[in-house]
């Protein structure tokens, strides 16, 4: 197996028998808008009308950062690679709510935030460490009764949610400029982010939603190796015409 970094030969590689591609998705592009154009690129390169291309974990399509993607046989192993810790960088605005949990909808319930302390807010952050128990939104890709739920929410449904158990390995308030706070987590296969974001709002009294997220590694995987997704497949309509 070949593992494609911003260092690999974009040409190079057996994409059709069995690679891991270290991807830095685009914002406004949704993980299968990355997998499908892959998907066709390299099926225009080998000549065929099949190629398994998959991702191993679903980023936002208003997130940034580490998507791996799968290729060949590699894409056996995309549910390990999901179980894999991860880590996320981004900012919370406070003083508002949205049903999205994200800047995907309009602001509502505009509060005053300018009474917090940086004691609290610190405070506030430390209390996620560790196992806890998390809601996910309900604009989101889970399933419930056999349709996706953010389907049911933009039909003005909103179902049942259980909880469910993640963690926090490592929470890190890294700047604050209210009413921005821009954060650092290490986390558990399945945690939302957006619902982190929510509920420190929520916790804080304030309401807050996650204005900015990038993924920045997955288990020993870094975004900082990672290809330019435009890059790639520039070059390697390059390499194909060599």
């Amino acid at each position: 197996m070949q593992f494609v970094t911003k260092d690999t030969d974009a040409a190079a590689v057996p994409y059709n028998e069995e690679s891991i591609m270290l991807v830095d998705k685009p914002l406004e592009w949704t993980s299968f808008d990355v997998v499908n154009k892959i998907r066709y690129t390299l099926k225009h390169h080998y000549g065929v009308k099949k190629l398994k291309v998959g991702h191993a974990g679903t980023l936002d399509p208003l997130a940034t950062g580490l998507l791996l993607i799968c290729t060949g046989k590699a894409t056996k192993k995309a549910e390990t690679l999901q179980g894999m810790p991860k880590q996320y960088t981004g900012a919370i605005k406070l003083g508002a709510t949205t049903v999205s949990f994200d800047a995907e909808e309009p602001e509502e319930n505009i509060k005053d935030y300018s009474h917090l302390t940086e004691k609290e807010i610190l405070s506030v952050a430390e209390s996620f460490k560790g196992e806890i128990e998390q809601f996910p939104p309900h604009f989101s890709a889970l399933k419930v009764d056999g349709q996706a739920l953010y389907k049911w929410a933009r039909k003005g449904v909103k179902k049942e949610i259980k909880s469910r158990k993640v963690t926090f390995y490592d929470v890190k308030i890294t700047r604050i400029e209210l009413p921005f706070i821009y954060f650092c987590v290490d986390c558990s296969k399945g945690t939302y982010i957006r619902s982190f974001a929510n509920d420190v709002g929520e916790k804080l009294g304030v309401g807050g939603y996650l204005s900015e997220l990038t993924r920045t590694s997955i288990g020993e995987y870094k975004l900082d190796d990672s290809i330019n997704l435009e890059e790639w497949l520039t070059n390697f309509k390059k390499k194909e015409k060599v």
